[in-house]
């Protein structure tokens, strides 16, 4: 999901039940380090939420893949759960 062109940051967990999630409880990268669960967000240079991963005890147990319309508006999610199953969804 990581390219030259995103910007990689750490939260706590996520807030809403409305795609995309809104990720809350910013986290230095230091502070990673000693948690066992936290969120790995993945923006693109206008602060746009692209995908993140919920990492638990060093796996990725979950992961979203956010895409927008011209306007701005949620396109579609991929959603990867702890399995492998990857489920998309289109608005």
């Amino acid at each position: 999901m990581s390219n030259e062109k995103t910007t990689c940051r750490y939260f706590t967990t996520y807030s809403g039940v409305k795609l995309p999630f809104k990720l809350v409880g910013e986290l230095g990268e230091h502070e990673i380090r000693n948690r066992n669960t936290f969120f790995r967000g993945y923006f693109d240079a206008d602060g746009v939420l692209l995908g993140f991963q919920k990492v638990v005890y060093g796996d990725v147990e979950l992961e979203h893949q956010y895409s927008y319309g011209e306007e701005g508006n949620l396109r579609q999610a991929e959603i990867t759960d702890a399995d492998g199953k990857v489920t998309s969804i289109t608005f």
